[in-house]
Order: structure tokens, then C-alpha cells, then sequence
């Protein structure tokens, strides 16, 4: 999918949501969890109740693995789903790869190309030449890790060196790596505080900010201090809606939770005369 698109949806849905979809079968409601394909199921049944308040999912590549097989099919299953009746919808694959160059460009293959998803996490870690194949793909997007909303994120991504914070360099050194063009970038809301730096380095780039539910961000303050004239962010939230109930009303409570804070969203946009 094409940036322009993206914003393109936003404005139309006045929204710019990322739905979480972490699927986990202790947690979904005891009626499905006995079906063929429960993963399936729930999941989809989240997709479709709140598609229209969300411009994006999230799929935490963990939460389908951790089924084996069953797990990867379900989520071949639901991706071939949402690019086929929602092809509108921005698709994230929640992988955060990153390898030598020959196994990355593999990794990029099997989500880009084999499960067609519109973009892909990555961890940096390993440098240039780990990022790039992912980038050679286009309009496919790739989202790096630069600062997370864990609590770990302290023990390395504030260290500094020659004046500047190590997620500081891995922000200055990817911007001069081929493909940028598609280049996001992973900024925790936890750590909104710094997104104004974030903003000085890459005032244009567009951030998903995963956090804001569970983990206690703050929607109004990364909004404030996101937002660029093209919006520019995505703003994940998965646990605070995808488990809103674990009755057979959840589908129904995890649209209510979405609404809510696509309602706030546009809000903002309006506050900020983007729509």
C-alpha cells in the first residue's frame, strides 16, 4: 500500500487506529475456544466489528506462533481475509526480524510476499545491511524499532555515545540507508516524552506508536507531539480492545472500545485543522 493511501483512509475514517491482534486462547471467551479455528474465529470477529473505526492491524507475529502450525495457518487464513475484504486496511506483521542479509531478505519474502502483508517490524540490531532487503520491496513498508514502550528500553536505547542516544543513531544512521523512502519507525507511547525530539530527526517519517490501553500512553499526548502535517502516526492499541470482554459480547465491547478512541482521534484532527 502507498503512504498516500494510508492518509487517504485516515482522513476518510477520521481515525488512525491500529488494532492489536494478539491472539491467546487462554484469554478469549470460553464459546470459541472449542471451535476448528478458534484463533481464526476470534480474530476475525474482531477485525470485522471494528474495521470501521481502525485504518490498520497489527499482528503480533508471537501470538500465532506460539500454535505451531495451527497458529501460522490461522494467520495465512486471516491475512488472505482482511486483503481481500478490507483490501483498504494497512496490514503490520509484528515480526521484529532482522538477520544477516540472506535470511532477512528470506524474512521479507514470507511476509511481503507469501502472507502479503503491507509491512513488517524490525529490529536494527544488526545494522545496515540486515534492513535493506526489506526495503528493496515496493510499497512495502518497514517499521524499525527505535524506542520501545517497555521498561527494558532503558538498559540500551538511552546509552550514549559521541553525544547522542543509541536510539537517536539508529535513527540518524537508517535515514541514510537505501529504500528510506519506506522506511517507518517504532516510537513507544510510554516514552512520549521524546517524541519532540523524535520529530526534530524525522519530521516527515511516519511512526507507529504501540502502548496506549494497557501500557498506560497517553492518546492526547502523542497526538500533540506526533502529529506532523500528514498525520504521520499510527497508534496501536491491542489488549484494551481485543479483551474488553471475554463474554459472547466481545466483539461488540472491543467495537465500543474502538470507537472511543477513534472519537477522541478525530477530535484531535479537527483541534489541528488536518480535517
Amino acid at each position: 500500500m502507498k503512504l498516500s493511501s494510508l492518509i487517504e483512509q485516515i482522513k476518510l475514517k477520521k481515525s488512525y487506529l491500529c488494532v492489536g491482534i494478539d491472539p491467546d486462547l487462554e484469554k478469549i471467551p470460553g464459546h470459541i475456544r472449542n471451535q476448528k479455528d478458534p484463533i481464526y474465529t476470534f480474530s476475525k470477529s474482531i477485525i470485522d466489528s471494528t474495521v470501521k473505526f481502525a485504518v490498520a492491524f497489527k499482528f503480533n507475529i508471537a501470538f500465532f506462533e506460539a500454535y505451531g502450525i495451527d497458529g501460522l495457518v490461522s494467520l495465512e487464513k486471516l491475512i488472505k481475509y482482511v486483503n481481500t475484504q478490507y483490501p483498504h486496511v494497512f496490514t503490520i506483521a509484528d515480526a521484529k526480524r532482522g538477520d544477516i542479509g540472506n535470511s532477512s531478505s528470506r524474512y521479507a519474502k514470507a511476509f511481503f510476499e507469501k502472507f502479503g502483508f503491507d509491512s513488517i517490524t524490525v529490529s536494527p540490531y544488526m545494522g545496515r545491511d540486515s534492513i535493506e532487503p526489506f526495503l528493496s520491496f515496493e510499497n512495502r513498508h518497514t517499521i524499525i524499532l527505535a524506542l520501545t514502550s517497555n521498561s527494558g528500553a532503558e538498559d540500551f536505547q538511552f546509552i550514549s555515545s559521541e553525544g547522542k542516544k543509541v536510539y537517536e543513531h539508529v535513527i540518524v544512521e537508517s535515514k541514510k540507508w537505501g529504500g528510506n523512502e519506506n522506511m517507518m519507525y517504532v516510537i513507544g507511547a510510554t516514552k512520549a516524552i521524546h517524541l519532540e525530539n523524535v520529530r526534530k530527526l524525522i519530521p516527515n517519517s511516519f511512526l507507529l506508536i504501540p502502548g496506549v490501553g494497557k501500557q498506560g500512553g497517553s492518546l492526547e499526548e502523542v497526538s500533540t507531539l506526533g502529529l506532523n502535517k500528514n498525520i504521520g502516526i499510527l497508534v496501536n492499541s491491542s489488549r484494551a480492545i481485543i479483551y474488553a470482554s471475554n463474554k459472547g459480547d466481545f466483539a461488540e465491547k472491543a467495537a465500543a472500545e474502538a470507537k472511543n478512541l477513534q472519537v477522541r482521534m478525530e477530535l484531535i484532527l479537527k483541534n489541528k485543522q488536518i480535517i
